[in-house]
């Protein structure tokens, strides 16, 4: 049995900076998030024609953001892996040198697929800088400070939701596509600099072997599973020959990757930890929260956007209520828990994002807009009230010496169900946009008619070439848009019921008052 590292443990020295410790994590944290909300409010820009975008289809831009997520994900494991041997210091900064790299490169793309291939050289360093944060943390705070300190470190995310946005709207507004992957760069430098000076580095002593075949396995049948998810909704008909063939190659090779995992004596997951239901509730509360919240962002900028006729710095901003609800609740979840419980906090706020996503399929065109922001807020509030219990349940459900492990399984989970939600609700609202568009592209060229049906953007790009002609295209294309964000929205509000029950069927509820030190004591002993 692996012993903890006493709270006296901590050298002086670092106990007395860890808050500027924290900052500086929060700082890291920032630009690996930042770059993802940044990118949704280019969608629209990097979809046009050349010279303003790439006129990259919309399965390329699922695949832009994707590619990111499926490599950081599939190395997550890995990642937390070798912060845990060759130390959490040296990771974290080579991670961040790798995605400045990455940032500088996919700048100057010249083609959708030279975009997808450097935003994945991104993902990679950003595989080593996300869990090396959350271990550090872990590392420099004692027990009873690290829910609040993992509040607010979750509250940086609400930080990163709010400045990608509107920062990449006002870098569009001024200057060319390829400026909201390098303003990362400058952000590296610093984060590179205050790194050296402040962040101290720790490992796990007894730290387990790499897993290589692990990896391939998981990184192979996660691409393959989204590629055939994408694919289906391009062709809106998943009974295609080749997307089914592809989705199930990806189950078998994920359902091999589980085997090995539970037959290695050195697995890069721990296929043990789920043996704990409530683990295993907080992984799932994870993932579909982010199924269904990434798939949301993908389609409200298309809404917001396309439909309703905001600038991509208009968009950014209208994304400021989710942020600063994020921002303000997240690091007071802990206070809710400690008055109503895991069980009841977490559960209301997975059914507080289903309503928020309902809210979303009653949505038209001329909808007022602070319906919007309510909806944004609540949502924000929502997802803070998830992600701060969920991450201290799992977090302190491991060792502090595996905290990398813990935390790659933590971003992995969240992850996975974010490039999943992407992919599946993605491809639904793309089949559920062709079919409402097609009966009303007769009057185009058989040869721009499967094109026009890819999505909204294809369709008004074509129309505004047409001139006058293609006027009678913006009505229906935005009436069969609206319909598939209807569609998609409710197949969103699915998800987050799913994971309200799972949280309410195991998730743990609020011991009594005189058992609360008890539990603190059997957390403790968890952890040992």
């Amino acid at each position: 049995m692996t012993t903890s590292v006493p709270a006296s443990r901590i050298p002086e020295a670092v106990h007395r900076r860890r808050w500027a410790i924290l900052g500086v994590l929060m700082l890291s944290l920032l630009i690996v998030v930042l770059d993802n909300s940044i990118l949704n409010v280019a969608i629209k820009t990097i979809s046009t024609p050349a010279p303003t975008g790439l006129g990259a289809t919309q399965s390329q831009i699922e695949w832009a953001i994707n590619a990111y997520t499926l490599v950081f994900a599939g190395l997550l494991f890995t990642a937390g892996l070798v912060g845990d041997r060759l130390g959490r210091k040296k990771v974290l900064l080579a991670g961040i040198a790798v995605f400045g790299v990455g940032s500088a490169l996919a700048a100057e793309s010249s083609s959708p697929g030279q975009l997808i291939a450097f935003r994945a050289l991104m993902a990679l360093g950003a595989a080593f800088v996300m869990p090396a944060t959350l271990a550090v943390l872990m590392n420099v705070f004692e027990r009873e400070e690290q829910p609040k300190a993992i509040g607010i470190w979750a509250g940086g995310v609400g930080l990163a939701i709010a400045i990608g946005p509107i920062t990449g709207g006002a870098l569009l507004d001024h200057f060319w596509w390829g400026s909201v992957f390098l303003i990362n760069v400058p952000i590296v430098i610093v984060a590179l600099a205050l790194m050296l000076w402040l962040v101290p580095d720790s490992r796990d002593p007894h730290p387990g072997r790499l897993d290589p075949v692990g990896v391939v396995l998981s990184v192979v049948g996660l691409v393959l599973l989204v590629y055939g998810i994408i694919k289906g909704g391009q062709l809106a008909d998943f009974t295609d020959t080749t997307v089914l063939a592809t989705i199930a190659a990806g189950l078998v090779v994920l359902t091999a990757f589980v085997v090995f995992e539970k037959r290695s004596d050195h697995p890069s997951l721990d296929v043990g930890y789920f043996k704990n239901k409530v683990f295993s509730a907080a992984m799932a509360a994870i993932a579909l929260v982010f199924f269904a919240l990434m798939g949301v962002t993908f389609f409200s900028v298309f809404y917001t956007q396309s439909v309703r006729g905001y600038s991509p710095l208009q968009s950014g901003l209208l994304m400021l209520p989710l942020a600063a609800a994020q921002m303000i609740f997240a690091p007071r979840a802990r206070l809710v828990v400690e008055r109503f419980g895991n069980k009841a906090t977490t559960t209301a706020g997975l059914v507080l994002i289903a309503a928020t996503l309902g809210a979303f399929a009653t949505f038209e065109a001329d909808t007022p807009i602070w319906l919007l922001e309510i909806v944004f807020f609540l949502m924000g509030t929502g997802m803070a009230h998830i992600m701060t219990p969920t991450s201290v349940v799992i977090m302190q459900a491991l060792p502090r010496e595996k905290a990398g492990s813990a935390s790659a399984l933590s971003n992995t989970f969240r992850q996975v169900g974010g490039a999943l939600g992407i992919a599946v609700l993605g491809s639904v609202l793309s089949a559920a946009y062709r079919n409402g568009i097609e009966g009303k592209l007769g009057p185009l060229p058989a040869a721009l008619r499967d094109k026009a049906g890819e999505s909204i953007e294809a369709t008004l790009g074509i129309a505004e070439k047409l001139g006058p002609r293609g006027r009678a295209l913006v009505d229906p294309a935005d009436a069969s848009f609206l319909h598939a964000m209807h569609v998609t929205a409710l197949c969103g509000v699915g998800v987050a019921l799913v994971g309200a029950v799972v949280t309410a069927l195991f998730l743990p509820g609020k011991p009594p008052a005189g058992q609360q030190g008890e539990r603190e004591a059997e957390l403790v002993a968890a952890a040992d």
